[in-house]
């Protein structure tokens, strides 16, 4: 009988991994949040349901995949999981790797040698099976034939996480079969308001298919939700308006503002740009370029021509459309905003640019230190800034949309008979127009008519549509079309 090879590591990546997974020893987790996200119990809920031997966690940097991740080894050792059945890697952290070809595997060989002390599968006939965690995953070359190489042959359940849309995805052709993916955004109204300790409840929209988005009911019900929880959702929307989504800002509370700027510029900004998109060897001038200006155009869609004229306005140097183009798309791919895609129609794409959401309106604060407000108390008191506002609303509109796993979303630019459409949700046959016009009055004809178009021709098979607004009254009497505030909106995840 031939013996397995053993696998030896460079110390220095051994002591790494160690340090990595402190409780081999008997050694406490780093100090963790008491606060948690609803993403600990989606990543419970798959592992429980086994629906894909690894999970996919897919969201931008600093919103907390680390601190679920965490949260999640720390549930699976108090219900009693040996210790040394948790193995976990941190790929954004580790030294002396670029010289191991197929690092997961290998990561994998020697954990079972050196820690498990048998094989995974060994491991789970013997009723204990192994839970691996791969974090920040896209920066393990080759990640994806590696890892379904190692669920194909070892029975382990996974869950990894990314902040590179691109890569993940990439990954997810190889994978098909064997990954059910988590999209993670910034926190949602529900999360923000756990963090400030006021009580909003659960997210609206379950966390099984989308099926119920397809009916009039769930939208009338999520107004009628966001009518009964109206003074804590408009206390936690004023915050959220204040401060945006992500956890920094909400677990350091009492600090001022230009500080946390300062710290998402530095911890997510200029991260993703002068870090993760360093190795493309790309031009990290025109990147913050291209992010000022996605910043600027939030909830448009400017085309590659206006992104490279302004940028060459400022860089001072000739930039093709091309290359402004795909700095915005490897910003996309780092997971700071997102580019909701023109409408296919009869198989043929629409014509026009990608719309800009970003992952957060308070990024656009701290980058362009330009506070705009959403809260509508607020932004009376700041009427110049209502159009502003407008577009910013719509991005959130996106963002929002965006995080809900699966969703096709995208939006309608306008036609010769048909007025642009902000968004529209395509489930299964069906096609859900949105149109946000965010102001307290509505003009029942001026602000419907794009809806009412989209809804009266056949071929779009559109049930109902939606109106995104800035309060609860008014309410427009059609009964095709449902009424509803983005504080309500935001409460759906």
């Amino acid at each position: 009988m031939t013996r397995r090879p053993s696998i030896a590591l460079p110390d220095a990546l051994v002591s790494d991994l160690w340090r990595m997974n402190p409780w081999w020893e008997g050694g406490s987790l780093p100090l963790l949040p008491p606060t948690r996200r609803y993403l600990v119990d989606q990543i419970h809920r798959r592992l429980q349901l086994r629906l894909a031997p690894a999970v996919v966690v897919r969201g931008p940097r600093q919103i907390g995949k680390t601190t679920a991740q965490l949260q999640v080894v720390q549930d699976l050792l108090d219900r009693g999981v040996p210790p040394r059945n948790l193995f976990r890697v941190q790929a954004d952290d580790l030294s002396d790797i670029k010289g191991i070809s197929e690092p997961i595997l290998r990561f994998a060989d020697w954990y079972e040698q050196e820690i498990l002390g048998k094989s995974l599968n060994d491991a789970a006939h013997e009723g204990t099976p192994a839970y691996l965690f791969f974090d920040e995953i896209q920066n393990l070359k080759d990640w994806a034939p590696q890892l379904k190489s190692l669920v194909d042959h070892s029975t382990t359940q996974a869950v990894i996480t990314g902040s590179s849309a691109l890569r993940i995805e990439m990954g997810r052709d190889s994978l098909a079969g064997r990954i059910s993916t988590i999209e993670a955004g910034v926190l949602s109204l529900t999360e923000i308001a756990a963090f400030r300790g006021i009580d909003l409840g659960p997210p609206f929209l379950p966390d099984n298919g989308l099926e119920p988005l397809t009916r009039r009911e769930l939208w009338l019900d999520l107004r009628e939700h966001g009518r009964r929880l109206a003074e804590p959702r408009d206390e936690t929307f004023r915050v959220f308006s204040e401060r945006g989504g992500y956890p920094l800002v909400h677990q350091l509370a009492g600090t001022p503002w230009s500080y946390l700027a300062d710290q998402l510029n530095e911890t997510v900004i200029k991260r993703v740009v002068r870090h993760d998109l360093r190795s493309r060897r790309r031009d990290a001038a025109l990147l913050e370029q291209v992010f000022l200006l996605a910043c600027r155009y939030a909830g448009q869609a400017p085309g590659p021509h206006l992104l490279a004229r302004e940028s060459q306005r400022v860089l001072g140097s000739e930039v093709a459309p091309r290359r402004a183009q795909q700095a915005l798309r490897l910003l996309a791919d780092s997971l700071l905003l997102r580019l909701v895609e023109p409408l296919e129609l009869r198989l043929k794409k629409t014509r026009g640019a990608a719309k800009i959401c970003l992952a957060d309106h308070g990024l656009r604060a701290s980058w362009l230190q330009e506070i705009v407000p959403l809260d509508p108390a607020a932004l009376e008191r700041e009427p110049h800034l209502s159009l502003l506002a407008g577009r910013i609303a719509e991005s959130v509109t996106g963002a929002t949309l965006s995080t809900i796993s699966h969703l096709d979303l995208a939006h309608l630019p306008a036609r010769s008979d048909q007025p642009e459409i902000d968004f529209v949700l395509t489930i299964g046959t069906k096609r859900i127009p949105l149109e946000v016009k965010y102001q307290k009055k509505l003009d029942p004809l001026q602000d419907t008519e794009g809806l009412r178009r989209f809804i009266e021709k056949a071929a779009n098979n559109a049930p109902f549509g939606i109106l995104v607004c800035q309060v609860d009254e008014g309410a427009v009497v059609d009964p095709r079309i449902v009424t509803l505030p983005l504080s309500s909106l935001m409460l759906l995840r």
